[in-house]
């Protein structure tokens, strides 16, 4: 295998992308090439809401082929087109063998939630901290860990969990079953998990029974008629059309937990949930915030 790296800037990604598509490529990756420098600018966005902008100032695109000919012929057709100006040429390298599971795994290193609480790859032994484990493998669903809103969900959870506080448990929007599986390790009387996505559904069913934990799983239609604790880490977008489906599912006393909200975001869900309650910011982490409330 070789590879041909290219530096891009933005408004030619997805020209060149294509051609080395057009030109036998076996795969196309495209990087941030500002990443862990001061140039580095965060894009945030949602799903059916324009984006801030296209793409990052600098792409650096990788191309990976099967034989060096191929590389350079591509290297050479693209050169010798008109939109390929401003494009820079970072050179081919051979592409040595490896074991691409083994290298994939060691990205996924087990995920510090409390000092006591840990999400944990199969392939990791749990930290001799650890007194709650998750046991949890990437996958099709959202929901590993890694991402601030799943830790400040899991956060929540841990420390009303320790005051058996959560009662009856709902999971909207599971994903992985992350924080439906959280829920049940810190006691919970009761957990129902359930997604529109069935491929999320069947990774919240396999995930509990890795970490021999029971709850229900399925559909929304699945979500009963009152809970003590209503988890939904989704979006901003959809967590505002959901408000008075969510709220509803809040019993006397409950507590309503959102994520997936940035910062600038806090207002908009305050105001959408106003008819029915307060809501409060609670945690923060990278940008992005925890929102909870409590039916009076």
């Amino acid at each position: 295998m070789f590879e041909l790296r290219l530096m891009s800037p933005e408004r030619l990604v997805e020209t060149v992308s294509d051609a080395l598509q057009e030109l036998d490529a076996l795969s196309v990756s495209v990087e941030d090439a500002d990443a862990q420098t001061d140039a580095e600018q965060a894009l945030f966005g949602e799903p059916g809401m324009p984006l801030p902008k296209e793409g990052w100032q600098r792409s650096r695109l990788t191309a990976l082929f099967e034989k060096s000919e191929q590389a350079q012929h591509a290297l050479e057709v693209l050169q010798a087109q008109d939109f390929f100006i401003g494009c820079e040429v970072l050179g081919t390298q051979p592409v040595p063998e490896q074991d691409w599971v083994r290298l994939t795994q060691s990205q996924f290193a087990p995920v510090q939630v409390t000092p006591e609480f840990w999400i944990v790859p199969t392939w990791h032994e749990p930290p001799a901290a650890a007194q709650v484990v998750i046991r949890l493998d990437p996958g099709l669903a959202f929901g590993t860990g890694t991402h601030p809103t799943t830790r400040m969900c899991l956060r929540w959870i841990a420390r009303h969990g320790s005051s058996a506080a959560l009662g009856r448990v709902l999971d909207y929007g599971c994903g992985s079953g992350i924080l439906a599986i959280g829920a049940a390790k810190f006691g919970a009387q009761q957990v129902d998990a359930v997604d529109i996505d069935d491929a999320a559904v069947s990774s919240a069913v396999l995930n509990a029974q890795a970490n021999h934990v029971n709850m229900q799983t399925g559909r929304p239609d699945l979500a009963q008629a009152a809970y003590q604790t209503v988890l939904a880490n989704i979006l901003a977008t959809p967590l505002k059309v959901l408000a008075p489906l969510l709220w509803s599912h809040v019993a006397l006393h409950g507590h309503l937990v959102l994520a997936g909200i940035l910062e600038r975001q806090a207002a908009e869900l305050q105001q959408a949930y106003a008819p029915y309650c307060r809501l409060a910011v609670a945690d923060t982490e990278d940008g992005w915030i925890l929102m909870t409330a409590q039916r009076a």
